[in-house]
């Protein structure tokens, strides 16, 4: 019998095994990849309170350290269902908990186009407020057609030189209040009924393929690309115990409560306005506490 069983090992799961091991509680983690999560393709991390500059793989591998060093257990096997008493069902065992906390994280939507992988923090991110910044004065483009693209293509336009937006149909999907406002931006130029088709460069992104739908193929010499078409989180296994929204995040009260007594989220795995680093570690800890609270009503 475990007091938490935090389900993902990225910086919401272990900032809340953090929390509540100094609060010597019995912890076990499950992961079925890698502990660190999407901070791992963070070549640098900038905007993190207290560090100047860290590489993603360093932050979390600091992360990790400090809940093995004290006495944390993690086990990589993978999450099939929780039941209704508290039991986590893996590819590999049973655990009984008093409580649960699901931060399983949410992946980002990719292109699935060759040199995808190759160029992650290399010139290709996913996320504009965190690496908008080392692309001050150069050419970028953005992909997609929701509020995301058109906010990450606003923030953007007041960094860059150029800001290319992609978008595979002739109507965007966001609000017309941020489209408006690119619209009055000198240096925003819309591609539209486009598709990316290859991204090209030796050690980092020099240029992109684009083609429409005219068949017409166009190279753009760029610094940086931003992928914003959408985020996949994997909770469906889960809908037995919590809420999920149209897009399968966890609808969560007072920020990491789910519907179900003694089982919370934190992290990326929640309907929430912001998903950053910073948000992530919060999470935890608020969780954390959520579960101490509970720990001691029992």
């Amino acid at each position: 019998m475990y007091d938490t069983i935090i389900i993902g090992a990225g910086p919401a799961g272990l900032t809340s095994a953090l929390y509540l091991l100094r609060a010597n509680k019995k912890v076990l983690v499950l992961e079925a990849k890698s502990y660190g999560g999407q901070i791992l393709n963070a070549s640098k991390v900038e905007n993190y309170p207290g560090i100047i500059s860290i590489s993603g793989f360093e932050f979390a591998n600091n992360l990790y350290n400090q809940v093995k060093r004290l006495g944390g257990e993690l086990k990589y096997e993978t999450v099939l269902k929780i039941s209704e008493d508290k039991k986590v069902i893996t590819d590999k065992n049973e655990y009984q908990s008093q409580t649960i906390i699901i931060a399983t994280g949410a992946s980002n939507r990719r292109l699935n186009i060759l040199n995808e992988q190759q160029f992650i923090g290399k010139g290709l991110s996913y996320c504009a407020t965190c690496d908008g910044n080392f692309f001050k004065n150069k050419f970028v483009a953005v992909i997609g057609g929701g509020n995301t693209a058109l906010e990450d293509a606003l923030y953007l336009s007041n960094l860059a030189k150029k800001v290319y937006l992609i978008h595979r149909r002739d109507e965007f999907r966001g609000e017309e209040k941020y489209l408006e406002e690119l619209k009055d931006k000198s240096n925003v130029e819309f591609i539209l009924n486009s598709n990316i088709i290859s991204l090209n460069g030796k050690e980092s992104l020099e240029s992109i393929k684009i083609k429409n739908k005219e068949e017409k193929i166009k190279e753009l010499k760029i610094d940086g690309l931003f992928i914003a078409i959408g985020r996949i989180p994997e909770n469906e296994i889960f809908n037995n115990v919590v809420q999920l929204d149209d897009n399968g995040y966890i609808i969560a009260h007072d920020e990491v409560y789910t519907k179900t007594d003694g089982i919370f989220v934190a992290g990326d795995a929640r309907k929430k306005n912001l998903r950053q680093l910073t948000t992530a570690v919060s999470d935890g800890s608020l969780a954390s506490l959520a579960v101490l609270k509970e720990l001691k009503e029992k």
